[in-house]
């Protein structure tokens, strides 16, 4: 077994690791438990009853969190002419058609969070599966990364639209803000996240699709939520 840091001992004693918290009492102590030196990201994991063997039942898609992440998204696109000059805009950072391609391709070019391509794109950056694919930065339609609207969709992945996909477990793993954000912020990010995974729960599914639900900071431990009280926050925010 490794040996922990004393830090993460001590934030380890102040969580009960067989309770299940309350949303608002789990946002307290996962941000008293932020002791890092830089401003450590919160993130939701869900453990969930999908099959991930089972194509049908990958769970796939984009969310908006209401607040963002709190991290500067960076986009590229790739798209030409002006599809191209519609990208530059709306703020993306990196634009392109084959140029950008044969720097990724060449040079494994990855520093970006979000790729978007228009779908005239798809043939040409189709190479780039091996290296985009692995990382979760393929564009692809079910994710709404293919399109021709580009000006909107890379305005949303600037102002807090993520994209989430389950593991190979079955989990699904995302940052939900900041250890400076508001608690209020907070709770609005994970119950707006909560529900709309909810809401694309495969249809193959049987029986409880969140079978479970944490929060943690960066260097922080889990700390469980409680489904009732969460699913009520859901209700009572409707």
């Amino acid at each position: 077994m490794p040996k922990h840091s004393k830090r993460y001992e001590e934030i380890r004693k102040k969580v009960d690791r067989n309770k299940y918290y309350k949303l608002d009492e789990a946002i307290k102590l996962v941000k008293e438990t932020a002791t890092a030196k830089f401003d450590e990201t919160i993130e939701l994991h869900l453990v969930t009853n999908i099959d991930p063997k089972k194509t049908e039942q990958q769970v796939r898609g984009t969310i908006v969190l209401p607040h963002g992440t709190g991290k500067p998204v960076r986009v590229l696109v790739f798209a030409k002419g002006e599809k191209a000059e519609e990208a530059k805009r709306a703020g993306a950072d990196y634009v392109g058609g084959e140029e950008l391609v044969e720097k990724i391709a060449n040079e494994n070019f990855t520093d970006f969070d979000v790729a978007i391509a228009t779908p005239d794109m798809m043939k040409v950056i189709g190479k780039l599966g091996k290296i985009l694919g692995p990382k979760g930065l393929m564009p692809s339609p079910k994710s709404g990364t293919v399109t021709n609207d580009i000006e909107a969709t890379v305005k949303e992945f600037k102002a807090g639209r993520i994209e989430i996909r389950n593991d190979k477990t079955g989990c699904i793993h995302l940052p939900v803000g900041k250890k400076s954000f508001d608690d209020s912020k907070l709770k609005e990010n994970i119950i707006a996240a909560y529900s709309q995974i909810l809401s694309m729960r495969p249809s193959g599914v049987k029986g409880q699709f969140i079978k479970k639900a944490t929060i943690s900071s960066t260097m922080g431990v889990g700390i469980k939520l409680d489904l009732a009280d969460l699913n009520a926050a859901i209700s009572k925010a409707a």
